[in-house]
């Protein structure tokens, strides 16, 4: 756990890029063996899975990593600061975004990039599955704005239009999918793609509103996805069922673990008061205020979005719905399980109290991003 740790704290405080590159790749080795050893009945498959694709778009993270360090200079260039001054020709430039956007897309993940995270997610432990929803999908985002946006400008600006109609698609679909799932954690999983389109769209509109919007989403999904794997892990240790058809009858026997439960599906499906509101709400601001974008595009893509918005509620509160009411746990005989205790309600809490203070006073995250939001949008004026 700890060297997954670092190598994602490593992927997000490097000045340079090919040391990103390195801390990328040392993060997949101890998130492969958490998965095949502590994993469910299929974490062998999963865990294989989950490096091919990784694994195997890490190596366009390095061709671009070794083209913009190597091109047009006899010394390599690789720090984010002196890469970012340089210009390229439109063709190595758009070469160089369309590698760097496959890794990152994987990562995200971005559809049709995506079938690793449901499997990932319905056989790890639900430690893991913290570490990856909170901190590892968020390295992709990161990487679309440190390098796709910051570094190649000109070849965002082309390939912008494209990202947010992928963002939209991808919260319809995703939405969609969870609906269908029977797998607890494989529907928090969809449900974690889905939101993953808002960052798309706010990274794609090229705006103040949705880059802030989308670094907001990206702290605030962060928190969210975590605290609702957290939770269907704590439940999974009480009942040992993972299916929500066997469920049923919850929130009786375990009121605290209803009560946050409950709490962190209304954050997100978007609550007023909570930080995923503020979220999607300004990268809403962002796509109507994108100057990249026809008005026709903006409404249809505003559109198919508000409908994304829609299918969140009824996945998750029918999630909510089989897990803890009716009766059907009562059936099963010796139905008696634990509470949360002090120690899982302290980590409850602790994940709560940043999305409602989020929620509440959106501009303390704002006081942080708005400068180097600025800085970077500066390069498409």
């Amino acid at each position: 756990m700890l060297a997954m740790y670092s190598g994602q704290i490593g992927s997000f405080s490097s000045q340079d890029i090919l040391l990103f590159f390195i801390m990328w790749e040392l993060e997949l080795i101890p998130v492969y063996l958490l998965l095949s050893m502590w994993g469910g009945k299929k974490r062998l498959y999963s865990a294989t899975k989950f490096i091919l694709y990784t694994a195997g778009s890490s190596v366009f993270l390095l061709m671009g990593v070794l083209g913009i360090g190597l091109y047009g200079s006899n010394e390599p260039i690789l720090n984010f600061e002196t890469s970012a001054n340089q210009s390229y020709p439109v063709v190595p430039e758009i070469l160089f975004y369309i590698g760097f956007l496959i890794t990152f897309a994987v990562k995200s993940p971005i559809i049709p990039l995506h079938t690793w995270l449901p499997d990932t997610h319905g056989e790890a432990h639900y430690s893991t599955c913290m570490l990856l929803a909170g901190i590892l999908l968020k390295m992709g985002a990161y990487g679309l704005v440190r390098i796709n946006m910051e570094l190649l400008p000109h070849a965002h600006s082309i390939f912008s239009p494209w990202l947010m109609i992928l963002g939209a698609i991808q919260i319809i679909y995703a939405a969609s999918t969870s609906l269908g799932q029977h797998n607890l954690k494989k529907k928090i999983a969809y449900s974690s793609v889905s939101h993953m389109g808002f960052i798309m769209i706010g990274i794609g509109s090229i705006s103040d509103m949705g880059l802030n919007g989308a670094i907001l989403q990206i702290i605030s999904h962060g928190f969210i996805g975590a605290a609702l794997f957290f939770l269907a892990g704590t439940g999974y240790d009480r009942i040992r069922l993972l299916y929500l058809d066997e469920m049923g009858g919850m929130a009786i026997q375990m009121p605290k673990i209803f009560t946050m439960f409950s709490i962190l599906s209304m954050a997100s499906l978007a609550l007023p008061g909570m930080s995923g509101f503020v979220a999607e709400l300004i990268v809403f601001f962002g796509i109507i205020t994108s100057p990249k974008s026809f008005l026709m595009t903006k409404i249809l893509i505003t559109f198919v979005t508000a409908i994304g918005i829609i299918l969140t509620p009824i996945y998750s509160l029918s999630m909510l719905r089989q897990m803890f009411y009716g009766y059907k746990l009562f059936n099963t005989p010796n139905f008696s399980f634990f509470d949360s205790g002090p120690r899982e309600l302290f980590i409850s809490i602790s994940i709560l109290i940043p999305v409602i203070g989020i929620g509440i006073y959106p501009d303390f995250i704002f006081s942080l991003s708005v400068d180097k939001v600025e800085v970077i949008l500066s390069n498409f004026r």
